[in-house]
Formats: C-alpha cells, sequence, structure tokens
C-alpha cells in the first residue's frame, strides 16, 4: 500500500473540478487508456481573458493520478495564463505534502495537460511539440525526450529508476532505458558508458517445459510487473502449455476496465518480443 498523506487522501476521495467546461478556451490531453492513465483538462478565462475563470477535469488513473488533478484545478483557479505556466510538477506534489516517488509520473502528466491547454489556446493547435524536433524515446508510454528532460531539470533526477517513476518512460519493455540513460549523463555532464553486448537466447520453442516456466517469470518480471506495479497492479503466472501462457491479474489490474488492452497489448506483446517468439499466445483466468 502507498503511503499517502492526508491531502492526496482528501483530494482522491473527495475530487474538486471534475468534469467538463461548455466552449472552453483551453483544452489539453495526456496519457491514453492502454498506458494506464489519461488526462483531460479544460479551462475558460474570464470576461477580459486575463485570468482562468474555470478548469475542470476528467482522469482515468489510480488515487495518485486523480488528487494530482484535483490540486493542479484548484492551484491554477485565477491565475494568469502566465503565472499557471509556471507552475511545475514539483509545485503539484508540494502543494498535496508528497507523492511515493513510484508515483510522480502523475503530477507530471497534470503538468503536461496543463502545458497542452495553454498551447491550444495560444495557437489553436493541440500538439504541443513539433514532433520531428523531439525524438520519441519510450514507444510504450509515447514519452519524448523534451518530457524526460524536463522532469530531470525540475525534479533534479539523477538515475534511470527516478526517471521511470516520473515519466513511466522504461517501465515496460526497458529497451529505452540505454537511451534514457544517455540523455541522464547529457544533462549530468557525463560520459555514456557503453552497452554490454547482448547473450545468446535459446529459442522458446526449444525449451523443456521447467524452463519455459522460468523464462515467462524472468520476462514477467522484467518486462511486464514494473509496468502493472506503477499503478498497483501486478501478474500470476499459472501455467505454460506448449506456447500458451495463462496468467491472473492481481491488485488493480483484476477488476480494470482496460484488463484485456493489457493482456495483448503489454503481456503478450512484451513475453513475444522479450523471449522472440511471435506465436506466444496469453490467456488470462478470473
Amino acid at each position: 500500500m502507498w503511503d499517502y498523506s492526508e491531502k492526496v487522501l482528501d483530494h482522491f476521495h473527495h475530487p474538486r473540478n471534475v468534469g467538463t467546461i461548455e466552449n472552453p478556451d483551453g483544452v489539453g490531453q495526456v496519457g491514453a487508456l492502454a498506458c494506464g492513465d489519461a488526462l483531460k483538462l479544460a479551462f475558460k478565462l474570464d470576461d477580459k481573458k486575463e485570468r482562468i475563470a474555470d478548469v475542470k477535469f476528467q482522469t482515468f488513473g489510480c488515487a495518485s493520478a486523480i488528487a494530482s488533478s484535483s490540486a493542479l484545478t484548484e492551484m491554477i483557479k485565477g491565475m494568469t495564463l502566465d503565472e499557471a505556466s509556471k507552475v511545475t510538477n514539483a509545485d503539484i506534489a508540494k502543494h498535496l505534502d508528497g507523492l511515493p516517488e513510484q508515483k510522480m509520473h502523475c503530477s507530471v502528466m497534470g503538468m503536461e495537460a496543463l502545458e497542452a491547454a495553454i498551447a491550444n489556446y495560444r495557437t489553436g493547435d493541440t500538439a504541443v511539440r513539433e514532433l520531428k524536433d523531439d525524438p520519441l524515446v519510450c514507444t510504450c508510454f509515447n514519452v519524448h525526450e523534451s518530457e524526460i528532460v524536463e522532469a530531470i531539470r525540475i525534479n533534479k533526477l539523477t538515475t534511470v529508476e527516478q526517471v521511470t517513476n516520473y515519466t513511466k518512460a522504461g517501465g515496460a519493455c526497458g529497451r529505452c532505458k540505454g537511451a534514457i540513460r544517455e540523455i541522464l549523463d547529457r544533462e549530468l555532464g557525463k560520459a555514456a558508458p557503453a552497452a554490454p553486448a547482448a547473450p545468446a537466447q535459446v529459442p522458446f520453442a526449444d525449451l523443456p517445459p521447467a524452463k519455459k516456466v522460468l523464462a515467462v517469470e524472468k520476462a514477467l518480471d522484467k518486462e511486464v510487473r514494473p509496468s502493472l506495479a506503477l499503478d498497483g497492479g501486478d501478474v500470476e503466472l499459472l501455467d505454460v502449455q506448449g506456447k500458451t501462457v495463462r496468467i491472473r491479474f492481481l491488485g488493480h489490474c483484476a477488476h480494470c476496465m482496460a484488463a484485456q488492452l493489457t493482456q495483448d497489448g503489454l503481456v503478450q506483446k512484451k513475453l513475444r518480443e522479450a523471449l522472440g517468439d511471435d506465436g506466444i499466445v496469453v490467456e488470462t483466468t478470473a
């Protein structure tokens, strides 16, 4: 169980400013249901177009995501857009008397939704950045280089694990961890170490049954469980028969509406990539 502050619990159980705004001046949306978190934030300016008169949010996510979004709307109501644009994820976490480090990505999501909404008002565009100028680093969670750099600078991050906690980048397949390390080294002024050579892998289909189970467990530990744990979930391996892997979701994932997406888009995909076999089929048991 996460160690939440009283303010986080209050905003989670009694979220402020939930809903939609008719004819909003600015709208920002970040995240995706397949990634486990999604947030839409909209604001309306006063008659003089000087200050934020109303702000609402809708989110699909954990307690930290709801609390961070609720707190952010309280913080920026009454601010000018210039003032609101200076609010960081660290400010949101401070307003809530802190968040578990593994949940800091929720405060980052709020900051990014606000940035997107302000950009939408000022430019009429729904895009916050030009993708050609902002490389996509983590394809699993759609995290761009500028988001990682911003999180590093604002929060003084020094490790890949911290970057994952704050942005989710690297929390699924882990293939982008080398790129994250390079970004960290550049920001910290260090030379990036040479990546070790990948060991040879025995084809999954050729493994005996016991070793198939061990291989799947290892892949789940490395490629799947870290991502599920970010939102309070887990997965249990029940059996491996041929290329069919039977699992059961635990924790928050057990009753999640996006469980089928998680099964096909995360678990099955990552097992196939990690074990090098496109024929692996994942089945879930309630």
